[in-house]
């Protein structure tokens, strides 16, 4: 679309996501920035894209702001949707919402993937500083004692100073991750195959190979993707691999790591682990994890959730309006990334 055209009249926007996504996602305060060069068809999420209501919204829809839970867009819903040209995607991972077929079409795609970086990254950067500090540990004693407790003695090298943290997997998340770090005075190396030498010193991370990241790291945390060539990435010989007193750290996929070997290493007692994320998403009732002190799990915490939810709605909204006024998306994820990207 060229400037002239963007101007001649408003887009076409509707909403398309599963029940109850759409109001905390884009709350009515949010959807009120909706104006031109923009239209809204409706304030109501369309849910499932066989509904009479819904094809009716899809013949005039030229923008569709997509969120979780938002049905496959597959050549089916595509033949329904003549004019639409853009899908812009409220949330992180495209490949259960976005077919193939949108590209083929030339239907532009994007993502809110980097808002959604900022508060795991937020939650990561707060786990690494206590688990160097050992404030978890420590509280647990304290609670347990009912006394006063001697956190140097507990443990003689608590501490965020010239520690080591290694991040595994130059993501959105993960170099978020390394920038979040630059004010503090620690050691931050990076393991990642599709990063070069330099690319890394441009990060101002030291590059290294994923066995020596693991082995010296005082915390290690995990940032790749969930694709088939990283199912169990960090198997029973990295986790054998951490040093005696390290913390793991995993807010990307729990299926990127052998949890049954990660339960066999916490239960020698020498290591500790901040798990937001498992496979499967809740753990049964008798898993090991739950009980294992050198465990925290939080319940998927780290990703946007409460007021950070409306900020995805903003990158997308925003999306939106480059699209109406004819600039390239900021966003955009080509067919080709989807390949190597979550």
């Amino acid at each position: 679309m060229s400037p002239a055209e963007a101007t001649a009249r408003p887009l076409n926007v509707a909403l398309a996501m599963g029940p109850g996504v759409g109001r905390r996602v884009f709350p009515p305060q949010r959807l009120a920035t909706v104006t031109e060069p923009l239209r809204l068809l409706s304030p109501d999420p369309i849910t499932d894209f066989s509904t009479p209501e819904a094809r009716r919204l899809l013949e005039e829809t030229e923008v569709l702001l997509t969120g979780w839970g938002c049905r496959m867009i597959d050549g089916a819903v595509l033949a329904a949707a003549p004019r639409l040209r853009y899908v812009l995607h409220a949330a992180g991972s495209l490949k259960h919402h976005v077919g193939a077929e949108c590209w083929e079409r030339g239907i532009q795609v994007s993502t809110a993937a980097d808002a959604n970086a900022i508060p795991v990254a937020e939650y990561t950067l707060a786990m690494i500083l206590l688990a160097n500090k050992r404030v978890l540990q420590i509280g647990r004693e304290l609670h347990r004692a009912r006394a006063a407790v001697d956190p140097e003695k507990l443990f003689p090298d608590l501490g965020n100073y010239g520690k080591r943290v290694g991040i595994i997997g130059a993501s959105k998340i993960g170099r978020h991750v390394i920038r979040l770090l630059e004010p503090y005075e620690l050691e931050v190396v990076l393991a990642d195959p599709f990063v070069t030498p330099d690319q890394a010193a441009a990060l101002g991370v030291e590059l290294m190979g994923l066995e020596e990241l693991v082995a010296s790291s005082d915390v290690v945390s995990l940032h790749a993707p969930s694709l088939p060539a990283t199912r169990n990435m960090i198997d029973a010989g990295l986790i054998a691999r951490l040093r005696p007193g390290a913390t793991f750290i995993n807010t990307s996929r729990g299926e990127l790591v052998d949890q049954d070997a990660l339960l066999r290493r916490l239960e020698e007692g020498d290591v500790f682990a901040v798990l937001d994320v498992t496979t499967p998403w809740v753990l049964p009732a008798d898993a090991g994890f739950y009980t294992n002190p050198n465990v925290l799990l939080t319940p998927h915490v780290a990703g946007s959730l409460g007021t950070e939810l409306e900020r995805l709605a903003a990158s997308a909204i925003d999306e939106a309006y480059r699209a109406a006024r004819g600039e390239a998306l900021r966003y955009e994820v080509k067919a080709e990334e989807l390949a190597f990207t979550a």
